[in-house]
């Protein structure tokens, strides 16, 4: 699976969470924040698809996903992001 692929299942993994993901314009890539108590990601959406992933998988380990289930390519892709970041 390439970086892309995993969108879909990131967007799905970040709805059970009960964050929401923003798509908008601007000069950002992303990542994790909190907009009147409400948990949002927000990714420019002119970013590639894979680049998409990266921002999502790394707000997604930002907020911990020790206590839920993902599968296990989903949680190794999230992992690495978060290696990469540091």
């Amino acid at each position: 699976m390439n970086a892309e692929d995993y969108l879909p299942e990131l967007e799905e993994l970040a709805a059970e969470m009960g964050m929401k993901i923003r798509y908008e314009k601007g000069d950002f890539d992303g990542g994790y924040c909190i907009l009147k108590d409400q948990q949002i990601i927000v990714v420019n959406k002119k970013l590639h698809p894979s680049r998409k992933s990266g921002v999502i998988a790394l707000a997604l380990g930002e907020m911990g996903i020790e206590n839920l289930f993902v599968k296990p390519n989903v949680r190794m892709f999230i992992e690495d992001e978060m290696v990469k970041a540091r």
